[in-house]
């Protein structure tokens, strides 16, 4: 008796002391909402406005309690001005549901062997759900099936483009390709970086790709899913190049974006606008790697010297045109996508193809002491360079300083490693990274943690990109799963345009939405400034919820080679 009244003195005196603490707290459990792994660091993280102490309990289905503990919620977490306590359950290693309750506060969580099979498919099946030139069908798309538009195969040379051979209002074709982002325009600089990432997906993970099925309707022929997907913007990129001297056109959209329409809706007039030199670097990049790749899939080895050869005349274009740099014209009112320092992407392209013909005027033009390597972009691919030196530099040392390249890539994902290892929300995110598009940040640094574990094999930095993925499905400062269709509170109001006016009620899935940032540049309605939590879930905020091919790239990356490292133990 005397034990049961003990018990309950302290059990009172517990929950006296936490509501006590707790008094004029907000306080808000962040979780993995699609899964945690087995074998793998688990996390959850409380959040409060202010310092706490309390106690939290996970229990499973049967209302067990597997684990409690005293929590102080104390870290100082500046970018959404919060405290953060840190639950770690890396023990429960069995899979199942269970619930994290925190002084009131519930949330279910799950653990389970293989979290991420349908959202690897999910992340790569939005190009095909944004492809232009083609039908949807039902059987391919299910309920977001749509009619064929937007064929662009009679595209207007605009003013800024015409050359003696092309002259203003000639007509040509520029068919298939993805829709970049929210609407339905189409630029060369961000297929670059987007069709750069599959591509190195698909060559880093070969025997996982070859395997691979996705629901696409190229699925039952000879060559990987991915690649299939990716000839597909391929060939729209390759349309993009005038045959007559090499240089590419910086995008194909109307003079205007159109309102929230289907494609097959659209009545715009659709122009290919002023060749650039960012677009023959990024085509000159992309068509080298590519070209490489398909050297060795067999029955594509033609179209491997037809990419070759694609490369080669933009990359000459842009040598002789080094600083045609890209604003729009008078009366374009669409994305410009504009870059005014080049450096980063003349060594990204000269590297892509000096790995392909050894060829010394290329080597000539790479310089491993200048390039960056910060978190690569569309506007900054110096990372690129670095990704590629590593992976192949080793056969080149006696021309490429190879050493001082793998230096500077592993110093950058050490600092990456670091924050999600130390930081108060165990992210990588931090401060500057809260930008335009913020969520492409996070997921281009978990691929650059990811490229450290496939040149090392240190486990750490494996364990740092499960870890830090919990931050784009809802572990983060406003509770919200980033990507589409994935977790319990995920987005579901992106500023995408086949989502709006589809009259479906969920939006297409696996879209890596923009992510918070603190410019509100939309004018839409948010609950916060800070940083970290400046996120609208609205059609409105086009500043921090559209979507975009580059920000989903990554997240293929990323979640397909979990996936590969999980199910091949």
């Amino acid at each position: 008796m005397m034990k049961v009244l003990l018990k309950m003195v302290l059990l009172f005196v517990t929950v006296k002391l936490a509501s006590q603490t707790l008094e004029g707290n907000q306080l808000e459990l962040r979780v993995n909402q699609v899964g945690y792994t087995i074998g793998q660091t688990k996390l959850i993280t409380v959040n409060a406005n202010s310092k706490v102490k309390t106690i939290y309990q996970i229990k499973d289905e049967s209302n067990n309690v597997i684990q409690s503990g005293k929590l102080n919620v104390d870290s100082f977490w500046k970018d959404a001005n919060e405290y953060v306590g840190i639950i770690d359950f890396t023990s429960i290693n069995k899979e199942g549901k269970y619930v994290v309750s925190v002084s009131g506060k519930q949330s279910n969580i799950k653990v389970l062997k293989n979290p991420y099979k349908k959202l690897a498919d999910d992340v790569f099946k939005y190009y095909y759900f944004n492809r232009a030139s083609t039908v949807l069908t039902e059987e391919y798309a299910g309920v977001w099936k749509r009619p064929s538009g937007l064929k662009d195969d009679k595209v207007i040379i605009h003013k800024s483009a015409a050359s003696k051979e092309r002259p203003e209002g000639t007509i040509i074709s520029a068919t298939k390709g993805w829709f970049d982002a929210g609407d339905y325009n189409m630029y060369i600089t961000n297929s670059g970086i987007s069709t750069y990432t599959l591509l190195s997906a698909f060559e880093n993970y070969q025997e996982y790709y070859k395997s691979k099925s996705y629901h696409i309707p190229e699925n039952t022929n000879e060559i990987p899913d991915i690649l299939d997907e990716v000839i597909w913007n391929l060939d729209w990129m390759l349309a993009m190049q005038d045959p007559n001297d090499g240089g590419v056109y910086h995008k194909l959209s109307g003079l205007k974006f159109s309102g929230a329409i289907m494609p097959h809706e659209y009545n715009l007039d659709r122009y290919v606008v002023k060749k650039s030199t960012s677009a023959a670097l990024n085509l000159a990049a992309v068509c080298a790697i590519a070209s490489r790749i398909f050297s060795k899939v067999t029955g594509k080895e033609a179209y491997s010297s037809k990419l070759l050869t694609a490369a080669l005349k933009a990359y000459k274009w842009a040598k002789k045109h080094p600083k045609d740099y890209f604003t729009n014209p008078k009366g374009v009112r669409t994305g410009q996508y504009e870059d005014f320092d080049l450096k980063g992407e003349f060594q990204w392209a000269a590297t892509e193809l000096f790995v392909v013909t050894g060829g010394e005027e290329f080597a000539k033009d790479i310089s491993v002491e200048t390039v960056s390597n910060e978190v690569p972009w569309w506007k900054d691919a110096s990372a690129l360079t670095l990704f590629t030196l590593v992976k192949f530099g080793e056969n080149f040392k006696d021309r490429i300083p190879f050493e001082k390249a793998k230096s500077k890539f592993l110093s950058k994902a050490d600092e990456l490693k670091e924050r999600i290892t130390n930081s108060p929300m165990r992210i990588a995110m931090n401060g500057k990274d809260y930008v335009w598009g913020s969520n492409g940040v996070a997921g281009n640094q978990l691929m650059y943690v990811l490229k450290a574990y496939e040149l090392t094999n240190d486990k750490s930095y494996l364990d740092a990109v499960f870890v830090g993925l919990d931050y784009l499905l809802g572990r983060n400062g406003t509770g919200t799963s980033y990507i589409t269709g994935a977790g319990t509170n995920s987005a579901k109001y992106p500023h995408h345009r086949i989502s709006e006016a589809d009259k479906v009620d969920l939006p297409v899935p696996g879209m890596v939405v923009g992510g918070p940032q603190p410019g509100q540049q939309d004018k839409c309605k948010y609950t916060s400034k800070m940083p970290a939590k400046s996120y609208s879930d609205t059609w409105c905020s086009y500043a921090s919820n559209e979507v975009t091919i580059n920000w989903n790239a990554p997240m293929v990356y990323v979640i397909n080679a979990l996936q590969y490292y999980q199910t091949k133990k």
